[in-house]
């Protein structure tokens, strides 16, 4: 049972925090009080970067931040994605650190990839409303609710995304075996 928390209606605070990214964050509110499930693309890189994950192995990673780590900052569903709202910095030290991991290698091609949105990339956030309804199913898992929220950084991410692929997956530190080698039963020699 998962302990991540179910929350799907952003606060008037967590409202300014990501009215906050743009670059006229009264406009962002005045649309926002206009019209409250009306999604928007807002920039990264300043106050936040996103993690885009597909949804399910995201939604692994959420459960293993709340059950085994930290917790999260925001997390959104957008488009079969989950989007995991991180510090500004993540998407361009997430890379490198997976890359460190061997995410890429062939022992873990069962991991999907994870897409680094920071500086000079946006995002689609829902509706602070954002219940699901919405086309492309919307929504927050865990909405803004502070001025000031946590955000976890590209080794928080790291953790959860390995732990995520170990519960997958199984991986293992040693390469596979070689199907077409040839095996004798030395067993029986004197």
């Amino acid at each position: 049972m998962s302990s991540t928390p179910n929350v799907t209606c952003a606060t008037a605070d967590g409202a300014s925090w990501l009215a906050s990214a743009g670059t006229h964050p009264r406009s962002t509110l005045a649309l926002w009080r206009e019209r409250p499930d009306a999604p928007l693309v807002l920039p990264c890189g300043t106050v936040f970067d996103v993690v885009s994950a597909p949804a399910v192995f995201g939604r692994r990673m959420l459960d293993r931040l709340w059950d085994e780590g930290p917790g999260s900052g925001p997390v959104a569903v957008f488009r079969g994605r989950t989007l995991l709202f991180t510090a500004p910095g993540t998407a361009q030290r997430l890379p490198s650190l997976l890359t460190w991991e061997e995410w890429g290698s062939n022992r873990a091609a069962a991991v999907p990839p994870l897409l680094c949105h920071g500086t000079g990339d946006a995002v689609t956030v829902p509706a602070l409303t954002g219940d699901g309804s919405a086309p492309g199913g919307s929504c927050w898992l865990v909405a803004p609710d502070t001025r000031h929220p946590w955000l976890p950084g590209p080794e928080v991410v790291l953790w959860a995304a390995v732990r995520a692929a170990r519960a997958a997956v199984r991986i293992s530190i040693f390469p596979p075996a070689d199907q077409d080698a040839n095996v004798y039963d030395v067993s029986r020699r004197r």
